[in-house]
């Protein structure tokens, strides 16, 4: 008999119990303009920012729709704009706005909260193997929305 694996299903539960922790975080830092969704959004601009949509979808592996609106959440609350190009109105970038990039310390401190959570008593080298095995998982489901 076939053993029944539950990594998915672990995955799916640390993502709700992380979300809700995330967001009682980001309250404690009194970040309460943004949820845990949106701040992935935040996190990937604050790293590169001003880039396009599609670029923004790949870094964040959220699906253009979904993205969108939460793009015009984001920009309705003064936290980015849309930049549109003057040659190409299909070309869209994404910018955060000066008073969104303040916020950014906080969030970072929530991050390293967040992270220290995650590999408490954790040594470093099963921090690498356990994060190579999930870079593996996401990129065979990558692979697998291609076909």
């Amino acid at each position: 008999m076939r053993k029944i694996r539950q990594g998915g299903y672990l995955i799916s539960k640390i993502h709700q119990l992380a979300g809700r922790i995330f967001a009682k975080k980001l309250k404690e830092y009194n970040i309460t303009e943004i949820n845990p969704a949106q701040g992935r959004i935040l996190f990937a601009l604050w790293q590169n920012d001003n880039i396009s949509i599609q670029e923004l979808s790949k870094q964040t592996a959220l699906g253009k729709s979904t993205l969108t609106r939460m793009l015009d959440r984001l920009e309705e609350s003064g936290h980015l704009l849309r930049i549109y190009s003057s040659t190409d109105r299909r070309k869209v970038l994404v910018q955060l706005t000066e008073e969104n990039k303040k916020m950014k310390t906080a969030y970072e401190k929530v991050s390293l909260d967040m992270t220290e959570l995650f590999y408490k008593n954790f040594k470093t080298v099963e921090i690498e193997e356990f994060e190579a095995f999930l870079e593996r998982i996401f990129n065979n489901l990558l692979d697998s929305e291609k076909n």
